[in-house]
């Protein structure tokens, strides 16, 4: 063990190679609980009206926060959408592991089936397992080389999941159908599917060369390629038939498969991964949800999100099992307006601030691209409801899951994780983890720790180069900020008046970079 004080903030740290917490594990009572997590794609810290939204109404998200605990202090692992992802359901920091960036919709699988993940905890504690909606972590063993004609292999099956019903990628990038348990869900054999990321397939237009043919959405920046239910993507796409999506209809699909899971399994345990699209681009919502807020496609999106989580919860309330069961709210990274489609999302925003006036987006090292809504509801354990500030980091979800679900004994199961998080979440514990670590669209890393924030200097473009019109909080030098006290704007630079702290917290990213299983604990 190694002690380095921190002269300006008068704290000493801790950081032991692998780290455990007595007495965690000891939670889990005789009946455990359904596990749901609702987890959103490009919904920002200031996106849901329990987060001063303006513009949207979100009553089934407000509900859940009512009845149970909202965070105001909890962040995912990167600001874009495959390597948090990757994070979250495998405990894992995703710069320990190539190919974590943006994925390709035929990238192969990149979690691996040797990989301990999320959903083969609740295997092991004897739970049923489902994914529903958007993947975007890579399918079958080569990239480019999937058979959507067939079967796909591996899948999440061989990950976890008992069943799954997802989007390959996102609903920007090709193939736009539905894979469900491995094979192309509705498939069409009159339409077989081939996928290309290289080039198009003769005869086939795209958005670019065929304009005329965006009937339902025109593209801002990219986006230009294939085109499927007038819409261009990213990605060259033929065939698909009957199986081919529509938009306006994602949001009803995943969410009346995520019922019918609900349902079947009202009598045993059972863990749901249920991640929408809606926030995320192409924004097309379904036509009953047009002009339900005063932001245009993006507002309309939200409250689409919405009613999707309040059909989640109806289905728990008619299965007479939402009281024992843990639903947890939070998305992916933060918002972002135009990332490529011209649907009036910069132009309609009006006076609301989608990161809740934190200072980025998605992309960003700044808060606005990791700090996230974040929603506990447990009505047999949570009795007080409340607003926590403690830090929270998505890299403990599986650790905290596996303590929960009654199988880690108290011990840290995931490679990054710590398992002390879980007291936090269920709000017993106020203080939170001792740091927190976020990654950049670039990899620019970032450590909050004991209310300061350092970025570590890496240098790159100051604002997003191919459209949106973020601050990418990139930098030649590096900076500091205070986080503590209401002060989290991140508009004051300090760096060079605490170079002491700046070395020390340098160090100690070092290490969280370089040392799988690292962890700090604070005396």
């Amino acid at each position: 063990m190694r002690n380095i004080e921190f002269a300006v903030c008068s704290l000493s740290l801790v950081s032991p190679l692998f780290s455990t917490a007595q007495g965690v594990g000891k939670i889990v009572e005789d009946t455990r609980p359904n596990v749901v997590l609702i987890y959103a794609d490009d919904l920002g810290f200031g996106d849901l009206e329990c987060y001063g939204a303006k513009g949207v109404k979100t009553p089934n998200a407000n509900k859940l926060a009512a009845n149970g605990l909202r965070f105001t202090n909890a962040h995912s692992v990167a600001s874009t959408s495959t390597p948090s992802r990757y994070s979250l359901l495998t405990g894992e920091y995703p710069w320990r592991k190539q190919g974590t960036d943006v994925a390709a919709g035929n990238a192969a699988m990149i979690i691996t089936p040797e990989q301990y993940t999320v959903a083969d905890v609740f295997k092991e504690a004897g739970y049923t397992t489902a994914a529903f909606g958007k993947w975007h972590l890579g399918l079958g063993a080569e990239t480019g080389k999937q058979d959507w004609n067939g079967e796909i292999s591996p899948a999440l099956a061989d990950i976890g999941f008992d069943y799954s019903y997802i989007m390959a990628a996102t609903a920007d990038r090709v193939p736009c159908v539905f894979i469900e348990n491995g094979k192309v869900a509705n498939y069409d054999p009159s339409a077989p599917i081939n996928v290309s990321y290289r080039q198009n397939f003769e005869g086939e237009p795209t958005g670019r060369d065929n304009p005329e043919l965006l009937y339902n959405l025109k593209h801002s920046h990219g986006h230009d390629m294939s085109i499927v239910n007038g819409i261009g993507r990213i990605g060259y796409m033929k065939g698909g038939g009957t199986a081919l999506w529509k938009d306006e209809n994602i949001a009803d699909s995943i969410t009346y498969k995520a019922v019918d899971f609900i349902k079947a399994n009202g009598e045993r345990p059972f863990f749901m991964y249920f991640a929408t699209n809606d926030v995320h681009v192409p924004r097309f919502p379904h036509e009953r949800f047009r002009g339900t807020s005063t932001m245009g496609l993006r507002g309309d999106a939200i409250k689409q999100f919405d009613w999707s989580v309040g059909e989640i919860v109806r289905a728990l309330e008619e299965q007479g099992v939402l009281e024992n069961t843990l639903i947890i709210l939070t998305s992916d990274n933060g918002p972002v307006l135009d990332d490529g489609y011209a649907d009036g999302a910069e132009e309609l925003v009006g006076d609301h601030s989608p990161t809740g006036q934190l200072r980025g987006g998605k992309y960003s090292t700044f808060e606005g691209g990791t700090r996230v809504p974040f929603i506990v509801h447990w009505p047999a354990r949570i009795k007080t409801p409340g607003v926590k500030d403690g830090l929270v980091s998505q890299i403990d979800f599986l650790d905290v899951m596996a303590g929960i679900a009654g199988v880690s004994g108290g011990k840290r199961l995931s490679p990054d994780g710590a398992p002390i998080e879980k007291n936090t979440w269920l709000g017993a514990d106020d203080g939170g983890r001792p740091f927190a670590v976020e990654m950049a669209a670039n990899h620019t890393l970032s450590l909050i720790m004991f209310g300061w924030k350092y970025i570590e200097p890496k240098g790159g473009p100051a604002m997003v180069p191919w459209g949106p019109k973020i601050e990418t909080g990139y930098s030649t030098e590096p900076q500091l900020y205070k986080m503590a006290g209401g002060e989290s704007d991140e508009n004051n630079n300090v760096a060079a008046e605490y170079p002491t702290l700046v070395n020390g917290l340098k160090g100690e990213l070092e290490r969280i970079r370089n040392t799988r299983g690292y962890y700090i604990e604070c005396r």
